[in-house]
């Protein structure tokens, strides 16, 4: 049974890696699904074209504006990420999932970050869930689900270069408890995935950095985006009604 069947979602930086393989997901279990992306537009279209295609093969109805929608979003833009909310939700006439995925990875010493970077990464890592997660409120069912991608580097950072983007996924593990406490009367909950190290192009399985991740993790071997969209589902689901301000830690135990 399709847990999602006539739900709407709106996934943040959903063209590859974790966020396409949650847009997958929410769509094989019955959603419609609208995403955003920055500059892949040629992987949009291909995931669009492939999530429709399953949707069709399944038998799943479809509404008639289309069941998959690509958005081009500057997550950089407060402005435009709240204008996707809204665009996501006049395509469809609803809104009852957000995922907050969208977000950059940046490494220097702390001494060597300039005000730029710190604009540039806590402005599309930390700003940009706020916007969306504030225009959601104002349009999200009774009952929806806000689920935001954050690190398991918010809780602890094995390494050094790391500081700028601990902070700004902490700034979004504390938005996520603030947001579940406003919207719970609503029935809205809000909660935080913090992922270990997860094969995607940003961060491979293969890369050169990639033995000293593994020799830290009681579980040795990556990620998989999928096992990460399988968490987001869970959460979007009505299993998980009474599950609100949690942060779920999928690490592979590098923090036991």
């Amino acid at each position: 049974m399709l847990q999602l069947t006539g739900k709407t979602a709106l996934v943040t930086g959903g063209s590859r890696g974790i966020g396409a393989a949650i847009v997958r997901h929410l769509a094989r279990e019955g959603a419609n699904v609208a995403f955003t992306y920055s500059s892949s537009g040629e992987a949009a279209q291909k995931l669009v074209a492939e999530v429709d295609a399953l949707k069709n093969t399944s038998g799943q109805a479809s509404p008639a504006a289309g069941a998959t929608l690509a958005l081009q979003v500057d997550s950089l833009d407060p402005i435009a990420v709240q204008e996707a909310v809204s665009r996501a939700f006049d395509h469809f006439g609803k809104l009852d999932i957000l995922v907050n995925n969208a977000g950059i990875f940046e490494l220097k010493p702390t001494g060597e970050f300039t005000m730029d970077d710190y604009e540039r990464q806590m402005g599309v890592n930390a700003r940009a869930v706020f916007a969306a997660i504030q225009r959601a409120a104002q349009v999200m069912t009774e009952g929806g689900r806000i689920i935001n991608i954050g690190s398991s580097l918010a809780e602890r950072v094995p390494s050094p270069d790391m500081s700028l983007y601990a902070m700004s996924k902490a700034a979004v593990w504390g938005l996520t408890k603030g947001a579940a406490r406003d919207l719970g009367p609503r029935g809205i909950t809000v909660n935080i995935i913090q992922p270990g190290s997860t094969d995607t192009d940003m961060n491979p399985a293969s890369g050169p950095h990639a033995d000293g991740q593994r020799s830290l993790r009681a579980i040795a071997s990556f990620n998989k985006p999928q096992e990460i969209a399988a968490m987001a589902v869970y959460l979007a689901s009505d299993a998980a009604r009474s599950i609100t301000g949690a942060s779920l830690l999928i690490d592979g135990g590098a923090n036991v």
